[in-house]
């Protein structure tokens, strides 16, 4: 399997698209901190970024694999309650070529809070 990795925005001060939260850690900073935690695939690289540009659609995150495979950005991620399906949703990605996870094999999470689908470079 290729390389994949998983970006997660550690300054996102939204869950599920509800109003900003001062309290430190922020939100998304704690999606990334119970990433860390999780049973990722060998393959999968942990990636944090200050800001995926997804401010009023936080917590954010980003899959990646390379020039040959689509690039997906999800928000209103809740590091509460979706970690077990952002990583199902990671590992399904994880196992294609192109990126393309059929509809329905996908997590709802993936399904409804897609922000993005950027195509390949090559």
């Amino acid at each position: 399997m290729a390389e994949v990795t998983l970006t997660v925005c550690t300054t996102c001060r939204r869950i599920a698209g509800g109003e900003p939260v001062a309290d430190e850690p922020r939100p998304g900073a704690r999606l990334y901190e119970a990433l860390t935690q999780a049973d990722l695939p060998d393959n999968v690289q942990l990636k944090p970024v200050e800001c995926l540009s997804a401010c009023s659609r936080g917590c954010s995150i980003a899959l990646t694999g390379g020039p040959a495979r689509w690039t997906y950005v999800y928000g209103d991620m809740d590091p509460d309650t979706q970690v077990d399906e952002i990583l199902t949703g990671l590992r399904a990605y994880a196992q294609t070529s192109d990126g393309i996870v059929p509809w329905r094999e996908r997590p709802q999470a993936f399904r409804k809070q897609s922000i993005a689908r950027i195509p390949p470079q090559e």
